[in-house]
Order: structure tokens, then C-alpha cells, then sequence
């Protein structure tokens, strides 16, 4: 019976520990203009890598792959035409993504009036 009890623990651990292994997919977005030099931060609870016009948080947390995390990383690298995970973000999602592009290029123009 102990020996039994043992081997059921030794395969709870064994599933635990390779649970890392099987992480979600990549979250990646494709973005309106190629960032100039490569970079890097943090959004979403994830770092995203951002080289030419893509920028991927490949060990995504639960919030990665949400508005507000896309919002971020607009604000920092520019508009955003794409983000997907597990699914794409769909077309309204990807809008209020970039509000904060359209707001700051508004208020630049408005800027350039006066």
C-alpha cells in the first residue's frame, strides 16, 4: 500500500513539474509601422520582444492577451493591426487598443493648428 501511495505522489509531481512545458501560446502583434531599434518591456504581466514590426510576449500571463495590455503596448511601439494568442482579437477589441495611437495623434495635429 505505501508503495502505492508512493508511486501516485511521485506522478503528482512528475504532472506538476512538467506543467511548464505545455505554457500558453505566444501572444503576438503585428504592428502599423516597424519599431526603430529593437526593444524591450513589460505588459500584460509579460515582456514583450519588439524587432521590425512584431513584438511577442512568448511566456504570456493571464492578463497578456486583453485590451488593457494592448492598449500598453500600443502606447509604447504604435498602433497595433494585429494581436493574437490563443485567438485573434477581434476588430472593436483592436480599435480601443489603439485609442491611445488616435488620441496622441490628435492632440499633435491640434497642436500643429495653433
Amino acid at each position: 500500500m505505501k508503495l502505492l501511495t508512493l508511486a501516485a505522489a511521485c506522478a503528482a509531481v512528475a504532472t506538476l513539474a512538467a506543467a511548464p512545458a505545455f505554457a500558453a501560446d505566444p501572444v503576438v502583434a503585428k504592428l502599423a509601422q516597424p519599431v526603430p531599434q529593437a526593444t524591450k518591456f513589460i505588459a500584460g504581466e509579460a515582456v514583450f520582444k519588439c524587432e521590425g514590426d512584431t513584438c511577442v510576449a512568448a511566456a504570456p500571463q493571464s492578463q497578456t492577451f486583453s485590451t488593457a495590455a494592448c492598449k500598453a503596448l500600443a502606447a509604447k511601439v504604435g498602433a497595433v493591426v494585429a494581436f493574437t494568442g490563443e485567438k485573434a482579437m477581434d476588430d472593436s477589441r483592436l480599435s480601443a487598443c489603439n485609442a491611445v495611437v488616435v488620441a496622441r495623434a490628435a492632440g499633435g495635429a491640434q497642436m500643429a493648428k495653433q
